[in-house]
């Protein structure tokens, strides 16, 4: 069942859908033409695309997940991965009758959104992967978990904490490097705000806790670290001639930072899908390229003109 909800993003609708033995949550703003199928990062959830959303203006219908373990989606114990999110995914398409989408993915929802195209590339109309998707190894020895911690420390430490009220679930978010600009600008705006603001459950308790589900995070970022079952799924696609944009910020995780698919990751991209269109945006960072603008202007228009190759 949907209900029509009112966001920072708009008019949408929001509902449940069965998947592979979870529900997961959804958010479908209407449009016109092909659909576009959105899938969030490694601890966002469906208003990770609220700014596109907006920015598309009714031009296509988006219909966002929150995958299992996020945001209000079922968060069972296990089990997790890319391809078990790409299962979900294609199961939950099906029973919504949502047929040859274009499917973006950012970041972690990138190797999602590759995998569910090798493993039904009939059922996509094209993939769109956006800051994410590539090839990528830890270091040699590293451990998952310690490595995560070393690039996204405050980020995954705020899911072991509560606040006494999202005032101060902002405030913990503002005095972190990534909504800034290179020039100390900040780069904080409604999108920002209407994500976190979604992004708080009540604990009972009188306080509010992040929804994403560390077990889940962590499990998933072990699985897309490891580069051969990635480039087995790009090849796939590539084989099965799916047509692909590779989309890129400017910038890394904050404002100085180099890019999160960096030159070498594209180059490597290049080699395993001959001919992929490719776009880097100016002025974004890994987080920005969707929360604010131009990132999300600008990835709206690319939607809007690949869905229309």
């Amino acid at each position: 069942m949907a209900e029509p909800v009112r966001t920072a993003a708009g008019d949408c609708t929001r509902g449940r859908v069965q998947a592979d033995g979870v529900e997961l949550a959804f958010r479908r703003w209407s449009g016109d033409g092909p659909p576009v199928v959105a899938i969030h990062a490694l601890t966002g959830s469906s208003l990770w695309f609220g700014g596109v959303a907006e920015r598309l203006a009714g031009r296509r219908p988006l219909v966002a997940f929150d995958l299992r373990g996020r945001g209000d989606s079922d968060k069972p114990s296990g089990p997790y991965g890319v391809l078990q999110h790409a299962c979900d995914l294609d199961l939950a398409l099906s029973r919504m009758r949502i047929d040859r989408p274009v499917v973006v993915g950012h970041s972690m929802g990138a190797y999602v959104a590759a995998a569910l195209g090798a493993l039904r590339p009939e059922r996509v109309a094209g993939v769109v992967l956006l800051d994410g998707g590539h090839p990528q190894a830890l270091p040699p020895h590293a451990d998952p978990n310690a490595f995560l911690e070393q690039i996204l420390g405050p980020v995954l430490t705020r899911l072991r904490l509560s606040f006494r009220d999202p005032g101060a679930y902002l405030d913990y978010w503002r005095e972190l490097p990534y909504f800034r600009h290179a020039d100390d600008r900040s780069a904080w705006g409604r999108w920002v705000e209407a994500f976190l603001a979604d992004d708080l459950a009540a604990t009972g308790d009188g306080r509010f806790r992040p929804k994403a589900d560390e077990v889940a995070v962590r499990a998933d970022f072990a699985d897309m670290s490891q580069p051969v079952p990635v480039e087995a799924g790009l090849r796939v696609l590539a084989e099965q001639r799916v047509p692909m944009v590779v989309v890129r910020a400017e910038r890394g995780l904050t404002p100085v930072d180099p890019p999160v698919v960096s030159d070498d990751a594209l180059n490597l991209l290049r080699g395993i899908l001959p001919g992929v269109v490719e776009h880097t945006v100016a002025d974004t960072t890994h987080y920005t390229i969707l929360l604010g603008d131009p990132g999300a202007s600008t990835v709206a228009d690319l939607l809007v003109r690949f869905g229309e190759r």
